[in-house]
C-alpha cells in the first residue's frame, strides 16, 4: 500500500522561496542541487516551468485497485482494512465515516452526513441527504424568547436530529456489499480504546469548562476530573464504553435479523430501526431532554435519509455535480457559470485581475445563496434553482463584475425572471440590502468553531485559516494557531464506485445525549429566525437547515473525473471552486491543486458562529490571501478596495481523487493543512 502522509522529512519540504508569478513556494535550487543527479535536476527544471508545477509538501498518492482518503490517519486505515477484506468503495467510505465519528474528528455520531455516490452499474450519480431536521418546538418565537437572533451554537438546543447513523445504514444497505458488523468493526475497536491524538486531546482540554456543564460529556471526555489536566493526554488510551455499547446494539440488531432469515439489506435496516425507534432512541431522547433539549421520539421515528438527484452545470466540457439547495453546493455551480464568461487562464493564476474576478464571482453567488437557498422539501418548489443555475442568469451576474475594483454592495439577483415568473419574495429582496452592516467588526473567515477549537499544527504551519488581526484563534503551549472544521471522506475502487462525503456535526465541545456516547449536532445555528434574512431558511420543526456541507463529483465524457471535498464552513465551496480551476484552467495535478494557495472572501453572511446579527454580517472587501502572495499583488488589491489579511495556509484542507483515464489509475490529493491522510493500492 502507498500512504499519502504528513512527513517532516519529505524531500524539499523545509525552505521555500516566493514564486513571484503565483505566490506559491518553490524549493531552493541549492537544496535541489544537493539532492538530485544532473539528469534528475534537468527533469525538475523542465517540470518547474509547466503548469505551476511547484513541489508539494505531500507526495501524490497513486493506486490501481482502490483509494481511501479522510481526515485522520487511523480512519483512512479503517477504509483500507475494509478494502483489503473485499469491500467496495461504499463499504470503505462507511468504515471511514464510522471511524472519524468515533475519533471525534470534529464530528460525532449525532451529526449529519451528506454524500455523492457514483454507481458504475447504472452509471448514475446519486445524492444522499442525511441531514437531520429541527425538532418539535424549534420555532422562531422559541429562540427569540431566549434573546437569540440565531439558534445557539452549542448544547442541546443547537441539535437537529441525528443523521449520520441513518445515512451510513442507508448507503451501506443500498450500495455496499458488507454487513454492518464488518463495516463498524474498526470503529468499535477504536471505541474500545485507541491512543488519542494530541490535537483532539488538547481540544477537549481547551473546551473542558463548557464540557463540564453537560454531565454525560464530562464523564466521557474528562477522565482526570479535578486534576490540572482533566482531558486525556496525547497517546493515552481513550475509551468510550457507552458509545461501544450503542454500536454493539446496532450490530446485535443486524445479526439477530440475519438469524431470522432477513436479507443483508433488511438486517442493516433493523439496526437503523433500533437506533431511531428502539432503546437507543429512547435513551438519546431522555438524555437530551434531561439537559434541556427538544428532540422527541416522534422526531427520530419520522426522520429518514433521502436519495435525491444532484444539481449540475458544465464548465469547459466537465460536468460538475453538487447537492441540492439545502446545502451551499449550488453556489459553486453558480460561480463556475459566472467565471465561464472570463478568460481566467489569460489573467494568470492568482494575479490581481484573477483574484478580483474570482472574489466578485463568489460574492455574487453567495449573495444568492444567503437569500434563496434552504430546504426544498418545505419550500414547495418556490425556489428559483432553474433560474439561479441558468447560463443567461450567470451572464447577467458576470456583467456586474468591476474589473477595476471590488463590487459592494452585492445583492441577490432576480433569477425568477429567467424562469418566466414573478418573484414571490420581492418585498424581502428589496429590503435585504439594509441588513448589511459595513461597520461589523468580525474578521474571521470561518465560524468560531472552525477557527478556534481543534488542533495545533507544527510550527511552520501556523495560521492555517488565520489572520494577524483576529482574536478568534486560540493557541497551544507552543504558540501554534488552532483550527477546526468538518471532515471529508473520499473513496474509489477499480469497479468504478466513487464516494464523496462531507460529514459534520457534534464537534467538540459536544453535548452527549444520555448514556448513548453520542454527541449531538450543532447544526440548528444555520437557520435564521426572520424571513427578511432568508425567506427559505427560517427554522421550523421538521425542516432542514441550509448547511455549508458540500461534497463534489466532476464527470468528463460520462465517467468520473474528480471526486473532491473539504472542511471549513463558508470557505468550503470557495476552496473547492479554486481547486477545480487550478486543475482545469492551470493544469495542476490533483496534489498541487489541493495544496495551492487560495483566497477566501469574508463578504458573505456566516452560516455558523454567534447568535447575534453582528456576529454573522458580511465584511465588504475583506479578503484572506496566502502570506507568500507577492507584495505587488497585495498592493494592487488594496488599491481595488480590498482589506487584505494574510494567512499561512489557505488551501483547504481538501481531499480529492482524480481518475487517470489514460493509464487506468487513481491519483489522490490531500491538502497540507492538517492530519488528512490517504492510503492507496
Amino acid at each position: 500500500m502507498q500512504h499519502l502522509y504528513y512527513s517532516n522529512t519529505f524531500t524539499m519540504r523545509k525552505s521555500y522561496l516566493n514564486d513571484t508569478r503565483s505566490g506559491l513556494g518553490v524549493p531552493p535550487l541549492t537544496i535541489g542541487l544537493r539532492l538530485m543527479s544532473t539528469a534528475a535536476l534537468a527533469l525538475w527544471l523542465m517540470c518547474s516551468q509547466v503548469s505551476h508545477a511547484q513541489a508539494t509538501q505531500k507526495p501524490p498518492l497513486h493506486g490501481k485497485h482502490w483509494m481511501a482518503i479522510t481526515g485522520k490517519p487511523l480512519a483512512a486505515t479503517a477504509g483500507s482494512i475494509v478494502f483489503q477484506q473485499g469491500g467496495n468503495a461504499v463499504d470503505a467510505a462507511c468504515a471511514m465515516l464510522a471511524a472519524t465519528c468515533t475519533m471525534w474528528d470534529v464530528l460525532s455520531w449525532g451529526g449529519e452526513t451528506q454524500a455523492i455516490v457514483y454507481n458504475p452499474k447504472t452509471k448514475k450519480v446519486i445524492a444522499i441527504n442525511a441531514m437531520g431536521v429541527a425538532p418539535t418546538g424549534a420555532t422562531p418565537a422559541f429562540f427569540k424568547g431566549k434573546g437569540y437572533n440565531f439558534p445557539p451554537e452549542y448544547g442541546p438546543l443547537a441539535a437537529t436530529t441525528p443523521g449520520t447513523p441513518g445515512g451510513l445504514c442507508h448507503m451501506l444497505q443500498a450500495y455496499g456489499t458488507m454487513s454492518l458488523k464488518q463495516v463498524l468493526a474498526p470503529a468499535m475497536q477504536l471505541a474500545a480504546g485507541y491512543p488519542i491524538d494530541a490535537q483532539t486531546a488538547n481540544s477537549i482540554e481547551r473546551g473542558k469548562e463548557r464540557i463540564k456543564a453537560w454531565p454525560y460529556s464530562a464523564a466521557v471526555f474528562l477522565p482526570h476530573l479535578g486534576q490540572k489536566r482533566e482531558a486525556p493526554a496525547a497517546g493515552e488510551i481513550f475509551v468510550q464504553k457507552e458509545l461501544l455499547a450503542t454500536l454493539q446494539k446496532m450490530v446485535d440488531a443486524e445479526q439477530h435479523a440475519l438469524k431470522q432469515g432477513k436479507t443483508r439489506q433488511q438486517a442493516i435496516m433493523a439496526a437503523y430501526n433500533r437506533f431511531y425507534k428502539g432503546d437507543i432512541a429512547q435513551e438519546f431522547v431522555r438524555g437530551s431532554a434531561e439537559q434541556g433539549g427538544l428532540i422527541t421520539m416522534a422526531d427520530l421515528a419520522t426522520w429518514k435519509p433521502l436519495e435525491e438527484s444532484t444539481l449540475t452545470t458544465t464548465y469547459k466540457g466537465i460536468e460538475v455535480h453538487k447537492l441540492q439547495q439545502w446545502t451551499q453546493g449550488p453556489s459553486l455551480l453558480q460561480a463556475l457559470n459566472i467565471l465561464e464568461n472570463f478568460d481566467l487562464k489569460k489573467m494568470g493564476y492568482n494575479s490581481p485581475q484573477y483574484i478580483n474576478t474570482v472574489y466578485q464571482a463568489m460574492s455574487l453567488a453567495f449573495a444568492d445563496r444567503d437569500f434563496y437557498y434552504g430546504d426544498p422539501y418545505t419550500a414547495l418548489g418556490t425556489q428559483p434553482m432553474k433560474g439561479l443555475l441558468s447560463k443567461d442568469y450567470a451572464k447577467s451576474r458576470a456583467a456586474l463584475i468591476d474589473t477595476t475594483k471590488n463590487l459592494w454592495p452585492v445583492l441577490p439577483g432576480n433569477p425568477y425572471a429567467f424562469e418566466g415568473r414573478s418573484n414571490p419574495v420581492a418585498d424581502y429582496l428589496n429590503a435585504w440590502g439594509r441588513l448589511q452592516d459595513t461597520a461589523a467588526t468580525r474578521s474571521n473567515f470561518v465560524p468560531v468553531h472552525d477557527a478556534g477549537n481543534a488542533f495545533a499544527l507544527p510550527d511552520d504551519r501556523a495560521d492555517v485559516w488565520g489572520t494577524q488581526q483576529t482574536n478568534e484563534f486560540q493557541t497551544d503551549n507552543r504558540g501554534n494557531r488552532l483550527y477546526l472544521g468538518t471532515t471529508s471522506v473520499e473513496a474509489a475502487d477499480a469497479e468504478g464506485w466513487v464516494v464523496s462525503i462531507t460529514p459534520s456535526g457534534g464537534w467538540l465541545p459536544a453535548c452527549i445525549a444520555g448514556k448513548t456516547g453520542i454527541g449531538m449536532s450543532q447544526r440548528m445555528q444555520s437557520f435564521v429566525l426572520d424571513e427578511k434574512e432568508n425567506p427559505f431558511n427560517v427554522v421550523a420543526p421538521g425542516k432542514r437547515p441550509r448547511v455549508t456541507l458540500t461534497p463534489s463529483l466532476a464527470m468528463k465524457d460520462g465517467k468520473p473525473w474528480l471526486s473532491f471535498a473539504v472542511q471549513g464552513g463558508d470557505t468550503q465551496d470557495q476552496n473547492l471552486l479554486q481547486m477545480f480551476l487550478n486543475m482545469v484552467d492551470f493544469g495542476m495535478t490533483v496534489q498541487q491543486a489541493c495544496e495551492a494557495a487560495n483566497i477566501n472572501t469574508n463578504q458573505l453572511w456566516l452560516s455558523l458562529g454567534g447568535t447575534q446579527l453582528k456576529d454573522r454580517q458580511p465584511k465588504p472587501g475583506n479578503i484572506l490571501l496566502d502570506r507568500n502572495t507577492p507584495v505587488a499583488t497585495q498592493q494592487a488589491l488594496k488599491k481595488m478596495g480590498y482589506t487584505v489579511v494574510l494567512g499561512n495556509r489557505t488551501s483547504g484542507p481538501i481531499n480529492a481523487i482524480w481518475f487517470d483515464r489514460v493509464h487506468g489509475s487513481l491519483w489522490g490529493g490531500s491538502s497540507h493543512n492538517g492530519e488528512d491522510y490517504g492510503i492507496g493500492w
